[in-house]
């Protein structure tokens, strides 16, 4: 808790011209009894800045309240060190830019957003971080030995770390080392080159920071990061330990069963192949009619094979085109004078693979826009029955030598038999026990990290069965911290992609070690070195906080305490937003000093008719949504007070109860997008408070309150110019519904 508070009021930026500083002043120096409350012109310049740090160093103050410009500008500006308490109460984008200047409830929201920001400021701590006991491994453990794999590896290595590669083959390389060309990387891009793969092989395997265990697979992983242990059994015998900082998952994808695929004719004709079985052929050597062995004189490829089709893989596999682009080259310089047809949905040859299609153009590969595909076999070859869809006219294609079927990519962690994360649980049992999750997290037996984690042994998948977090603001994280996902396990990518991949998931592999020795978080709250602490003598043992962790922090003995793992942790808080008992903090961050912040806010009587709203917003969306309404000079709701949580996962319904003992007339809370195409930045806090406040109805009605007085609403950044229209509606309802009856008590 800080030992001197210091309120700084900038008059700066329209705001002296538009509130009255000095009842600003009063607030801190008379409500608060603050002993330094200053007002200054310019306070993020050398001056205003300065006038701070000396106040720091001569008057011992440790907590600084500095009301301006919003929080998400000038962060470097009023950084003062580690010790040093601040917060920032945003007068300007969400005060004087988007309500009129010399208002008297312009002025009240001011002065109430200061009584927010001084009363935070009393509750908070400087965050002490957290230091493991045991020495922080800088080594990172690459599963996989793929191109990916040897990538990220290597990566590592030439940071100057080092890295362990378990690949479960005899051999790394994985299905890149299998092909027979690849696709060039390098200008005029249409030339087909041997896979440079075999370089990177020698290089990782001559490289003295890196491990290679091949015939190997990790029979479990303990810990977190910076102390992760991976236990490896090796086809030679014998289990192997190695202590790692981070994880990156690289063991790619498989093709699509194509013995689903009866349709298309596998499994019906030997000469119904897949790109796969085509590599093979052209590896070996010349590629044949495999009925007969004779040369192929005539060939088609029908792409999608499987792919984009709600029956079977519903998303697209990025490469399948590419591949069969490049195989189609394999017949025609084999024989220039081959029939080659490209039976296509969509054709995708993004960036210079274009250069790639043309090239096939050239070398007379015919191409048909189709749909409809089926084929059968006569006594002439194959026969393939497809409509044009660009001129709507019906396709044969008769006395075909082969049929190349371009199967979509699988990623092998969901191979394994689709589970749910918390399965176990009964339903049913009396509320605060069992599972509390709307929607549990799916992940695959796949049997391939095998972790101790009390939410399941592997990673929880997105759709499709793909183990990302977050795959609009950060790539490569899944949902277990520490753990990376690299190359088309993560998401179909062609080569280029996989490599460039595989360096980003390598440099997030090493900043979550760099940032786990320091103490702080990774991504988004990458500066927080804050974490959560428990108060487990009034612990209930109702698993809320191990279950609906978006991240796997928080294990059970065998009585169902949680066992807090510090180092996996985000910081989003929807631990502490799932207690019932409230026994979970931050130094910074409680449901106290949230509670504080609801009970500063002024109330005026029920006859002055200016009702009071709070809004609660998620600071990573709704919050900059609310300051670019600002920006853009749009009126917002007088009535309104804003709180920003971390996450909306970490919101407990107490605050509602203070929110409206108070006698506060509404409570809106704006929260990220979620659903399959989810948003959030912390997975499913969103969703997960959307949950709980559906719980609240009965609450309500049993203290006479109208539930109408309590909304959650999804926005995203881009949403900035509906959130006024959003505020506006939920005050109109506020206003026929009337005034909290509990006001002025």
């Amino acid at each position: 808790m800080a030992n001197k508070i210091a309120t700084y009021i900038c008059t700066g930026c329209g705001i002296g011209e538009a509130l009255n500083t000095e009842a600003l002043t009063n607030v801190a120096a008379k409500e608060y009894k603050l002993e330094i409350v200053r007002t200054h012109p310019f306070l993020c310049g050398a001056e205003g800045v300065a006038l701070i740090k000396e106040d720091i160093q001569t008057a011992g103050v440790d907590g600084v309240v500095i009301a301006g410009c919003s929080p998400r500008v000038n962060t470097d500006v009023f950084n003062f060190g580690d010790e040093v308490l601040v917060e920032r109460v945003n007068l300007r984008e969400q005060c004087i830019w988007c309500h009129p200047a010399n208002d008297e409830d312009t002025q009240m929201l001011a002065e109430d957003q200061l009584r927010m920001g001084i009363v935070k400021v009393k509750g908070m701590s400087v965050p002490t971080p957290y230091q493991p006991e045991e020495e922080v491994s800088r080594t990172v453990l690459v599963v996989g030995g793929g191109l990916a794999g040897i990538t990220a590896a290597l990566e590592v290595a030439k940071a100057g770390r080092k890295a362990v590669i378990v690949e479960k083959n005899d051999a790394l390389g994985g299905w890149v080392a299998q092909l027979y060309k690849q696709v060039s990387v390098r200008p005029p891009y249409t030339e087909l080159e041997d896979p440079e793969i075999r370089e990177r092989i020698k290089e990782a395997e001559a490289n003295p920071n890196i491990k290679v265990y091949k015939g190997a697979q990790i029979e479990k992983i303990s810990g977190q990061p910076g102390l992760f242990d991976a236990y490896i059994t090796q086809k030679s015998g014998g289990t192997a330990t190695e202590r790692v900082g981070a994880i990156i998952l690289a063991t790619g994808a498989v093709s699509y069963d194509a013995s689903k695929l009866e349709h298309l004719g596998f499994g019906r004709s030997a000469n119904v192949i897949t790109t796969d079985g085509l590599e093979e052929m052209a590896k070996r050597g010349k590629i044949i009619r495999p009925s007969d062995g004779k040369e192929v004189q005539s060939a088609a490829f029908v792409l999608c094979a499987g792919s984009r089709d709600p029956e079977h893989l519903p998303y697209c596999s990025a490469t399948c085109c590419i591949d069969s682009l490049k195989q189609a080259l394999y017949i025609k310089r084999q024989n220039p004078n081959a029939a080659v047809y490209v039976f296509f949905k969509d054709l995708r040859a993004p960036g210079f693979h274009e250069y790639l299609y043309q090239q096939a153009q050239k070398e007379g590969v015919i191409f048909f826009r189709s749909d409809n595909t089926r084929i059968e076999e006569n006594g002439k070859g194959l026969v393939i029955h497809a409509k044009d869809v660009l001129v709507n006219d019906n396709i044969v294609a008769e006395g075909l030598d082969l049929v190349v079927l371009a199967t979509g990519m699988v990623p092998t962690a969901a191979l394994g038999e689709m589970l749910v994360a918390g399965a176990e649980e009964e339903e049913g049992k009396k509320e605060g026990e069992g599972f509390f999750s709307p929607k549990p997290d799916i992940y695959f037996e796949s049997n391939i990290l095998n972790l101790e984690y009390r939410q399941g042994k592997e990673l929880p998948s997105l759709k499709y069965g793909f183990p990302d977090s977050h795959f609009i603001c950060f790539p490569y994280e899944t949902r277990r911290t520490g753990i990376y996902a690299a190359g088309t396990v993560r998401a179909p990518m062609d080569i280029p992609t996989t490599i460039r991949d595989a360096t980003g998931a390598a440099l997030k592999a090493i900043q979550c070690i760099e940032l786990t020795a320091k103490g702080m978080a990774v991504h988004p709250r990458v500066w927080d070195s804050s974490y959560a602490s428990f108060r487990m003598e009034q612990c209930t043992q109702c698993k809320r906080c191990t279950v609906e962790c978006p991240f796997g922090a928080i294990n059970e003995d065998e009585k169902a305490n949680p066992l807090y793992n510090p180092t996996r942790c985000r910081r989003c808080a929807t631990c502490m937003g799932a207690c019932p008992q409230r026994i979970i903090s931050f130094q910074n961050y409680s449901v106290v000093i949230i509670g504080d912040m609801v009970k500063a806010i002024e109330v005026p009587e029920e006859d002055e008719e200016k009702p009071r709203i709070v809004v609660i917003v998620c600071e990573n969306d709704a919050y900059p949504a609310l300051d670019m309404v600002g920006m853009n000079r749009i009126n917002l709701s007088p009535w309104i007070r804003i709180i920003p949580l971390r996450c909306l996962g970490s919101m407990n319904l107490v605050w509602i109860a203070d929110a409206l003992a108070k006698g506060i007339d509404g409570v809106l809370l704006l929260g990220c997008k979620h659903g399959d195409d989810y948003q959030c930045h912390f997975v499913k806090g969103s969703e997960l408070c959307t949950y709980r406040l559906s719980k609240i109805k009965e609450t309500l009605d049993r203290l006479a309150l109208e539930s109408d007085r309590v909304r959650i609403e999804q926005v995203q950044i881009s949403d900035y110019n509906l959130v006024p229209e959003i505020i506006k509606e939920f005050a109109a309802r506020i206003e026929e519904v009337g005034p909290n009856p509990y006001k002025g008590f």
